[in-house]
């Protein structure tokens, strides 16, 4: 199977429509969380995935975009506002299909989570003592999580914990050793390259595969302006961090 692994979408639709075209012919497609927030298309970017038969989990902007729990109590004030704009904003039906997103997954050998398996909603897994603690956590050979917006793969190598940093593509062959795996940012990347940034598993293989794609920013930038959402959410864009 070929499968494109997206996360933190973020309601970026031309990231994610740049994305899709870049695919080719995927068996599936797994999304890790953070669908909306930030970004001016929640509707249309939860539409397309639906479109798409996406199956995925729920990041800790979802939750908040549907008043689960106190998420966005957390938020720095413009990521706040940004929520409650969602909030106002999206139909009833994204709404219910943001509420039903689990928080973890388990698709064959992959546990699927947003931040981490121990704390799938909110923890970053950034540093080989978390991404120790998060490998014990999980009873599947391989994890793949978002949350950080940053490209990255913590690997199991006889008790040390290796640390990839992959680049487009940068492939990772699947072994025996366990695996934490995330994919990058479609719709906000945070690692200095502003290109939207996913993941295609080839199960056959056995390979995980790093992809960048660029996208019309502008576009996105001037919808954000349009609607008035934080300026500092749109000046990021230009710089992926």
């Amino acid at each position: 199977m070929r499968i494109a692994v997206l996360s933190d979408i973020h309601s970026n639709l031309v990231a994610l429509d740049a994305v899709i075209a870049s695919l080719g012919t995927v068996d599936a497609v797994w999304h890790l969380g953070d669908v909306v927030g930030y970004g001016p298309e929640p509707d249309a970017v939860v539409e397309r995935l639906d479109g798409l038969g996406a199956v995925g989990v729920r990041g800790n902007h979802d939750a908040a975009a549907v008043g689960r729990g106190d998420e966005a109590e957390y938020f720095n004030v413009d990521a706040r506002r940004a929520i409650e704009w969602t909030r106002a904003t999206i139909r009833p039906a994204t709404a219910a299909r943001l509420a039903a997103l689990p928080e973890r997954l388990l698709e064959g050998d992959f546990t699927l989570v947003h931040g981490s398996p121990r704390a799938p909603i909110w923890e970053y897994v950034t540093s080989a003592p978390v991404a120790r603690a998060s490998l014990r956590a999980i009873e599947t050979r391989y994890c793949l999580h978002g949350h950080t917006h940053v490209p990255a793969v913590f690997r199991d190598d006889d008790g040390s914990l290796e640390l990839i940093a992959p680049r487009d593509g940068s492939v990772l062959h699947l072994d025996e050793r366990q695996v934490m795996i995330n994919p990058g940012s479609v719709g906000q990347p945070r690692d200095g390259d502003r290109d939207a940034s996913y993941l295609v598993l080839d199960t056959e293989r056995s390979e995980a595969t790093w992809r960048r794609v660029p996208y019309d920013i502008a576009a996105t930038q001037a919808r954000m302006r349009e609607l008035r959402l934080p300026e500092r959410l749109v000046a990021r864009l230009d710089h992926g961090l």
